[in-house]
């Protein structure tokens, strides 16, 4: 990367630009990531921020981590035979989703959110 300078007055000052960001449009599993990369990875974070990548990483973790849990989800709730029919017990079928919610949710945070 080549840095220019523009002379002003007496002084050469550096021809800085802020690149344009991509909006954050993360959620629950972005915000995790941020907070583990800032405690744990340190250097990851600041390499992720100085280069502007940080919300587009963030980005793709949410997303990447919310169609997991949705589709480990899927997935776990016909293994265990958690039907439509079930719903007719509506505690038992909350219940059931709750149980299986809460552990993809452990495995997305060790796979994606820890990794």
């Amino acid at each position: 990367m080549e840095i220019t300078y523009s002379k002003y007055g007496d002084y050469y000052l550096p021809d800085l630009a802020i690149l344009e960001e991509e909006s954050a449009t993360y959620g629950r599993f972005g915000r995790m990531r941020l907070k583990y990369l800032k405690e744990h990875h340190r250097a990851t974070y600041i390499n992720l921020k100085t280069s502007g990548q940080l919300t587009h990483h963030l980005n793709e973790i949410d997303h990447e981590a919310n169609e997991m849990l949705r589709l480990l989800i899927e997935q776990m709730a016909q293994a265990q035979g958690v039907t439509e029919q079930l719903k007719e017990d509506q505690m038992a079928w909350v219940g059931a989703m709750n149980n299986i919610r809460s552990a993809e949710e452990e495995v997305v945070m060790q796979d994606v959110i820890f990794a």
